[in-house]
């Protein structure tokens, strides 16, 4: 059982910077993706980033391309997501999530673990 805890969310003016972490409990064996999602009230989940095993790849959702960057440092068991030139439509709760393949999806369901969440709130 892999747990996740996210951190680094909080309140910030519009075209300010974040970033968020997200740590593993263990270490698993074999090659995983770590992805980032995030949730606005009264909407659904969307995806914002991923990343595979080896940080090689990653992949963005066009929202959030060249402002956000996704990273991972697998010695730390830690995934980080860099937002940059954020705006007040980035406001929500953001979660990590680990997915025990080595292909990238955007899709939620393919990820197994799942953080707690930590607020981003973007103020204009």
């Amino acid at each position: 059982q892999v747990q996740l805890v996210e951190s680094g969310g909080g309140l910030v003016q519009a075209g300010g910077s974040l970033r968020l972490s997200c740590a593993a409990s263990e270490r698993t064996s074999g090659p995983y993706v770590m992805g980032w999602f995030r949730q606005a009230p009264g909407k659904e989940r969307e995806f914002v980033a991923a990343i595979n095993w080896s940080g090689g790849v990653t992949d963005y959702a066009d929202s959030v391309k060249r402002r956000f960057t996704i990273s991972r440092d697998n010695a730390k068991n830690t995934v980080y997501l860099q937002m940059n030139s954020l705006k007040p439509e980035d406001t929500a709760v953001y979660y990590c999530a680990a997915r025990l393949f080595s292909r990238i999806t955007r899709d939620g369901n393919d990820y197994a673990y799942w953080g707690q969440g930590t607020q981003v709130t973007v103020s204009s």
